[in-house]
């Protein structure tokens, strides 16, 4: 099965994301720690917006993001992220040759 790789996107309140990126980056390392189909989760910041932050992801397939989604760590990162709603696009990786992975 092929990789996936998300693009997620959290729109705050202005002053707000100050707030959110400990629980973030807290509930990103444990995902890298304990979920073995996790490969890789990025927070990016946009410069010119910081009522916005964006997720970047690759997991193993799509039974690796499942099991995030179903784990323990994202449970928790909804209840210290109090209502926070991440919208998730879902992406194939394109090969170099121009195929997808």
């Amino acid at each position: 099965m092929p990789k996936l790789a998300i693009i997620g996107s959290i729109e705050l309140a202005p002053g707000q994301r100050d707030q959110l990126l400990p629980v973030l980056m807290a509930h990103t390392a444990r995902c890298l720690r304990d979920e073995p189909g996790t490969l890789q989760m990025d927070i990016l910041l946009p410069r010119d917006d910081d009522a916005k932050v964006l997720l970047y992801e690759v997991y193993q397939d799509d039974d690796a993001f499942e099991t995030h989604r179903g784990g323990a760590s994202i449970a928790r990162f909804r209840e210290e992220a109090k209502g926070v709603k991440v919208q998730v696009t879902k992406c194939s990786l394109a090969k170099q040759d121009g195929q997808s992975t």
